[in-house]
Formats: structure tokens, sequence, C-alpha cells
């Protein structure tokens, strides 16, 4: 079989027969709340409409809840707040550590060049060595919290070496232009627009050290009770993923009216993306189990966890 012939069927295996009767969809009212990012897929889906059209037409009422990234979300998850989001690998092992009841339903492809660690130009540090007793900025339990560890470990240091300054991407970027912080580890779209900006200088990106996906989630209540309704977002994700693969440019002007970032940072963040929703791989879940047994090793979680517990079958 070809690879899109493999792939057609993937996507068939994973979001059912979307066609077919949606079962109850016509009974008392529901409502799903969806978490999103003012970036990426998800904002692109709630601008496009389709879905939220064809969910009214179905008798369920759609509601979008904005956050700053993915920790706050997951907060929203276990508090019962939201029942579908986004976030990148390892908001949802902590929020599983945490007690939150959340599934993993869908991935987008890693993306390891879309998250680096920079120091400015003129800094003395070349190297993730150079960083021993240095202060570095990055938010707290983001994607990049795992792949600062790993680029420790791999340069021969430890997590202790270091001192970290817990700081969101705004916060982060002032103090990192203050030169209140020696180094920043960020993601896409605010590691493009601090590359296209000049005076920095990347020491070391995630390849080979993490894989930087997205994974889509939903609460394990929601995705037992209307798998039909996480089926059709999947869907509909799939057909904006393919959008934005055929036009990463359009879909990063778009962006630029509602994200606050130059276009040209949000293009070069979208080009080197990577947008294919599927299920999880045996490659992901592994790096899932990883990110959590590193975790509890350093103490950042206090109880070991099973991601396949976590995978929407």
């Amino acid at each position: 079989m070809s690879g899109v012939g493999a792939r057609a069927l993937l996507l068939a295996t994973l979001f059912g027969a979307i066609g077919c009767s949606r079962g109850g969809a016509h009974d008392a009212q529901r409502t799903v709340r969806i978490g999103y990012q003012k970036y990426g897929i998800v904002l692109l889906l709630k601008a496009d409409g389709r879905f939220e059209a064809a969910e009214r037409r179905q008798g369920t009422r759609v509601e979008w809840v904005e956050f700053p990234s993915g920790p706050p979300m997951m907060e929203a998850f276990a508090a019962g707040r939201i029942d579908f989001g986004i976030a990148g690998e390892v908001p949802p092992v902590l929020a599983q550590a945490a007690g939150a009841s959340v599934v993993y339903v869908g991935a987008e492809p890693p993306s390891p060049t879309g998250e680096a660690i920079v120091v400015r130009a003129e800094s003395p540090v070349r190297t993730v060595v150079d960083l021993r007793g240095r202060t570095i900025a990055l938010n707290k339990g983001s994607n990049v919290h795992y792949f600062l560890v790993r680029a420790l470990e791999a340069a021969g240091l430890r997590y202790t070496d270091v001192t970290l300054a817990f700081l969101a991407p705004g916060d982060a970027r002032v103090a990192f232009d203050a030169g209140r912080v020696d180094a920043w580890v960020i993601w896409d779209p605010f590691l493009a627009s601090v590359e296209l900006r000049g005076g920095v200088r990347i020491i070391r990106d995630a390849t080979g050290l993490a894989l930087n996906p997205q994974y889509y989630l939903a609460s394990r209540a929601f995705a037992r009770e209307q798998p039909d309704i996480v089926r059709a977002l999947l869907a509909e994700i799939s057909r904006i993923d393919a959008e934005v693969t055929r036009d990463p440019g359009a879909a990063a002007a778009f962006l630029g009216e509602r994200v606050g970032l130059e276009r040209a940072a949000l293009d070069k963040a979208m080009r080197r993306g990577h947008f294919a929703v599927a299920p999880l791989d045996a490659a992901m879940i592994r790096n899932q189990q990883a990110i959590a047994d590193t975790f509890l090793r350093l103490g950042l979680i206090s109880d070991r966890i099973s991601i396949d517990e976590a995978i929407w079958r």
C-alpha cells in the first residue's frame, strides 16, 4: 500500500464514519468547550467556522476558551472547565501526574527544530556546557522544560547546575533583552520572531533530544460520552492541516492579524512545522513515558504514571 493510501486508511480508522448519523445529536443540546492558544491549528479551526456551523446543525453548542500556553489549559482540564484542547509534550504528562482525567486523542508530527536555546549574540556562551552556573528563562511545565533537561544531561550537566527563571514568553523576552537572564528556551512562533529580529544565537535546538509534537487531548469523560464530536473535531483538524501544508503563507498571513507577531516570523514558524494529525504512534508514547520517568527522577512529579493508560482507543 502506498504511503498516501496507508495514511488515508489510518485517518478513516481514527475519525470514523463522520458522514454517518450522529446518534443522539438532536436530543437535549450538548456543549463542547474547546481550549486553544493564540497561535496554531485550533485557532485556525475556530476562525474557519465550518466545524462550529456543522455542530450547530447537530444541536451542539461550541464554546472557545483561550489560554496563554499549555499548562493553564491543563489546569482547566483538571477543573472540568474544558473538554478538548491542544498542548505540547510536557503539559499533559504533568496533568496526568496531578490526577487530571485526560486522554490523548491525536497528535501532530514532531517538530524538533521549532524549539531552541538562544543567547544574545555577544554572549560568551557558545555551547550548552557553557550554561553551567547561568540563569535560563523558560515557561515552567511547557514543552521546552523537558527539552532543557535533555540538553543539559546530553552536555554532561545536571538540572541543578543552572538557575531557572520561570517566565511566560512575553516576560521572558523582556528579561532576555534586558540581560537579566543568560539564555532563553523558547518555541515557535516566538523563536522565529527572536531569530528574525537578530542579535541572537541558537546554541541548541531539540533535534535528537525531544520530539516537540503537539497533542490533542480530551477529558476522559467527554471522549467516552461524546466520541462522535471528538472524531468530528479530528476530521476538521485534518482538513485544516492539509490546507496549512498546501499554503503555509496564507495561514501565516491570517494568524499575523491575531497573534501580534510579525508575519515573517509566523511564516517561518509555519513552514518548519509539520501538520498531519494522526493517532499517537509507538515512538510518541515512548517519548511521553520517558518525559514522565525523567520528571519523576528529578522530583518534578511525585508518582509514576503510565502514558499507555491515557491513550484514547
